[in-house]
């Protein structure tokens, strides 16, 4: 079960204060996991703590030296630390992937910046991870991404032992529509059966509400979810009755 992080910076400053609020803060006073901010200048060995340089072949920006990044892997990491690059190419995160990821004791994160790292440091890296098809200016955000979505699933971080549980994607759909008070509010209203106590309804209003959540917004999800036999009619009463809708129309 993971229980270290460290995350290898140009800017441990932009971390440090989000580790010292909320759930994560939470989870490091009671000691569910030990996170450690480094700072990759200070294993550069130019007096002016230089980490980059110019890329070869010419391009465009700077590109961060193999030497410093292979030095800082090499003090931080022990046999069993699984060590992760954020890159463009690597793995888009998933509840899978971070169910796999909460099996390592000690993970290694390394955040990038300007052009990225001179490709040799790759063969020191177990993994490369992504957050998506786009670009942003260094790996810090990634890295506080994945730490964040890596600590709420620990064991006790979260108050209720169901939260994690009930978010989005841990059961392969999207959450259901969640209210709270007043139940009045002009005239958009809190459904009635939320408020009837009957908790068999409850549920199935839930499992009703997640199902249509994933139809509508991600029907890539429910391509891929395993539909039990009460699921499967959900959807058929919903699109029965989406038919006669438009049939009345």
């Amino acid at each position: 079960m993971l229980n270290k992080i460290d995350i290898l910076t140009l800017f441990p400053e932009v971390i440090t204060p989000y580790l010292n609020e909320s759930i994560i803060e939470r989870a490091i006073s009671s000691d569910k996991i030990r996170i450690n901010t480094h700072n990759l200048r200070d294993y550069s060995t130019n007096k002016h703590n230089k980490i980059d340089n110019i890329p070869f072949g010419g391009s465009t920006g700077m590109v961060i030296q193999a030497e410093p990044t292979i030095s800082a892997i090499k003090a931080i990491c022990n046999k069993e630390t699984h060590k992760i690059l954020f890159s463009p190419k690597g793995q888009v995160i998933t509840m899978d992937l971070l169910q796999n990821l909460l099996k390592k004791e000690h993970i290694l994160l390394i955040a990038g910046h300007y052009e990225g790292f001179d490709h040799r440091i790759e063969n020191f890296i177990d993994q490369t991870i992504s957050i998506g098809d786009y670009v942003l200016t260094g790996g810090e955000l990634p890295a506080l991404t994945l730490t964040d979505a890596l600590v709420r699933l620990i064991p006790d971080v979260l108050g209720n032992k169901n939260s994690a549980s009930e978010d989005s994607f841990f059961s392969g759909l999207l959450d259901w529509n969640v209210f709270t008070r007043p139940r009045f509010f002009d005239t958009l209203n809190v459904p009635d059966v939320l408020l009837s106590g009957n908790h068999k309804k409850i549920e199935h209003w839930k499992k009703r509400s997640a199902i249509i959540n994933t139809l509508c917004y991600r029907p890539d999800l429910l391509a891929k979810y395993r539909l039990n036999k009460m699921e499967k009619k959900i959807l058929i009463d919903y699109f029965l009755k989406e038919e006669c809708n438009e049939q009345d129309n």
